[in-house]
């Protein structure tokens, strides 16, 4: 694929030739790329027709639910499952008016797509991968928590396995020190991809019942282990399959 235009190579300091010994040059740091100029047109219809999408679906939830995903006097890490990923910026638009979001996308040359086709959709990305900018995306995501935004994680993604959660929210939102905020739902009508977490396309105008459970960042300190396994049970529970 051509037309990506990549970051300029970090270039590495000359190898330290003092008594002490050399020292190994440093690791260039992963490219990042990004697409420019007409390939944004291409991007714009798919994020109108979501938008439009998005806004057809009627959400249910409870006035508890209501409240705990309308919180808004702090940031939060947003936690749901990749399967329930259609529902992000809808979410975002309806409930968390007047706060930034942030998701975590790929450095790689799809994740240039996704990035410009969440900017159109009006989140707002930090890009990394597991296997790449790992830490560096960590980092980030705590200084968006920190500077005052919302970030989104998926924990069994980007290529699961499904409803397996990974740590890397649980990390980010105790190093930030910010609540998680678990999204729940299920789908009056709604049709199953053949991928690896059976995405859920919700279609036009049907019902999607939301749960949403406030998560205090104090119930999530202690042993690692255990606050995962009690997130992931928790997940699941508010993300029965139909």
């Amino acid at each position: 694929m051509r037309g990506f235009p990549r970051q300029p190579a970090t270039l590495n300091p000359p190898p330290d030739t003092s008594p002490a010994g050399p020292t190994p040059p440093a690791a260039p740091r992963p490219e990042v790329y990004d697409i420019r100029g007409w390939r944004h047109l291409v991007v714009w219809p798919f994020a109108l027709l979501l938008r439009l999408w998005g806004r057809s679906l009627r959400f249910e939830l409870s006035d508890d639910d209501r409240r705990n995903i309308s919180k808004r006097d702090e940031p939060v890490a947003i936690i749901l499952w990749h399967n329930r990923l259609f529902l992000a910026a809808e979410i975002v638009r309806r409930y968390r008016q007047g706060r930034r979001a942030y998701a975590l996308v790929s450095a790689s040359r799809d994740g240039a797509w996704l990035h410009a086709f969440f900017a159109t959709i009006g989140l707002n990305t930090v890009r990394g991968s597991s296997n790449q900018l790992g830490r560096e995306a960590a980092s980030a995501l705590v200084g968006v928590l920190r500077a005052g935004h919302d970030v989104g994680i998926t924990p069994d993604g980007p290529r699961g396995p499904c409803y397996d959660l990974k740590p890397g929210g649980l990390i980010v939102a105790r190093r930030a020190q910010v609540p998680l905020l678990l999204i729940g739902a299920t789908f009056t009508s709604a049709r199953r991809l053949k991928s690896w977490d059976r995405f859920y396309l919700p279609r036009p105008f049907s019902r999607v019942h939301l749960r949403c459970e406030f998560v205090p960042n104090a119930e999530i300190a202690g042993d690692r282990e255990e606050a995962m396994a009690r997130l992931k049970d928790r997940l699941l529970a508010i993300n029965p399959d139909g």
